[in-house]
């Protein structure tokens, strides 16, 4: 059995691009660091590849496609090299380069979901190793630079859509297991999935769609006080009395 979007050429050559620009995302966040070029090169590599050596790792398939497919070694190692030399052209390319990433996010969360559900392994499991395919690459990144990872601090729209496209992925190789979901069939709904998890990326970013916080509040309601008693929420910053400690 094999993943559905790694059947064809055509798709075989977007993953490789895929791989290019999400791999120049990362190695853009180490040239803003003013890293030296194997920083550069190590940084990109773990940013497009981090992700699935993480899941063939939990998979048990070693070793992992990030180090033994040449193909996409030599794309991220490529990808370096282009930032290396072109970060004050690509780093302008905002919206390009946001919206490569949301494709990366898409394929890598597919092709990582179908790829867990080839070892037999349950639909949850697979859900987080797709997760982990697609998240795993900026996790490793942003751990490297120092910085607080993106998938926990851009409120927009990120783990969300990775999310929903594993779900929807393994519902897909359900009904292609049963015998429900022909491989034409399964073809289409892969890449209908994937351009979901690139739309909803991007409509959030377009349209400023956030993730809620956690609830505000001013009073705090306890077990055996009279309900009618309202105890102020003290803000972890200050004390009792509302003064900045």
């Amino acid at each position: 059995m094999e993943v559905a979007l790694e059947s064809n050429g055509f798709f075989v050559g977007i993953e490789y691009l895929a791989t290019f620009f999400c791999g120049m995302v990362g190695g853009l966040a180490a040239v803003r660091k003013g890293y030296d070029i194997f920083a550069i090169l190590v940084t990109t590599w773990l940013t497009a590849l981090g992700g699935g050596i993480i899941r063939d790792v939990l998979l048990g398939e070693l070793p992992p496609v990030g180090v033994s497919d040449k193909g996409l070694v030599l794309t991220a190692l490529l990808a370096a090299v282009t930032v290396a030399i072109a970060h004050p052209e690509i780093n302008r390319l905002k919206w390009s380069m946001l919206s490569l990433d949301a494709l990366a996010l898409g394929l890598y969360a597919v092709n990582g979901t179908s790829k867990a559900m080839m070892y037999h392994v349950s639909g949850t499991t697979s859900i987080f190793l797709g997760m982990f395919t697609a998240l795993g690459g900026g996790l490793i990144r942003d751990m490297l630079i120092n910085e607080v990872p993106v998938v926990i601090r851009d409120k927009h729209w990120y783990a969300v859509p990775s999310a929903v496209g594993c779900v929807l992925t393994v519902l897909v190789c359900k009904g292609v297991n049963a015998g429900i979901v022909g491989f034409p069939a399964e073809v289409v709904l892969d890449v209908l999935i994937v351009l979901l998890v690139v739309g909803m990326r991007l409509v959030s970013e377009i349209f400023d769609i956030q993730l809620p916080g956690a609830l505000i509040r001013h009073n705090t309601y306890l077990p055996g006080e009279s309900k009618y008693l309202k105890r102020p929420v003290v803000h972890p910053d200050k004390d009792d009395k509302g003064e900045r400690r």
